[in-house]
């Protein structure tokens, strides 16, 4: 089940990675028109698959043995000191934390009472952050001692 459930939070990411890209092209190409149902949609499915990868997340953090487990076996001394325990236990999680954070202000900015170039322009710096903090905390396949495959299963 872990690992089933570890390729679905793999596979996860790359839809949160173009939706985030599909928001942000549209909210910066629209910032004069309208702030229509099409954008609270995507949006909104942007936020779910974000809050769902957080849910698989906390799960593989509490239940794996990069996370909560490293720190219980460990000691926090020696996590931090390590670069790869490090990125698992504390900054994968914290910058996908402040990610998703992102990314709800960023949804939530259609419901305020702004008008409607605002709402685009806001949204689509809050999700470029989101974005940009997101991909600094993936474990990219590149990425010496926390690499992930590209896509789930490989």
């Amino acid at each position: 089940m872990y690992t089933g459930l570890l390729h679905l939070h793999n596979l996860l990411r790359w839809i949160i990675l173009i939706l985030l890209v599909v928001n942000i092209v549209r909210h910066f190409t629209a910032a004069n028109n309208p702030f229509t149902a099409t954008d609270k949609k995507l949006g909104l499915f942007l936020m779910i698959a974000a809050h769902t990868t957080l849910l698989l997340g906390i799960y593989q953090w509490f239940a794996g043995s990069w996370g909560f487990q490293n720190i219980q076996n460990l000691g926090m001394a020696v996590v931090m000191k390590d670069s790869v325990y490090r990125f698992w236990a504390i900054e994968h999680l914290t910058g996908t934390l402040i990610g998703i954070v992102l990314i709800t202000l960023g949804k939530g900015v259609a419901k305020r009472n702004f008008p409607d170039a605002v709402k685009h322009k806001r949204s689509a710096i809050l999700y470029l952050l989101a974005l940009v903090i997101i991909l600094a905390v993936v474990p990219w396949p590149f990425r010496a001692g926390i690499a992930r495959p590209w896509f789930p299963g490989m």
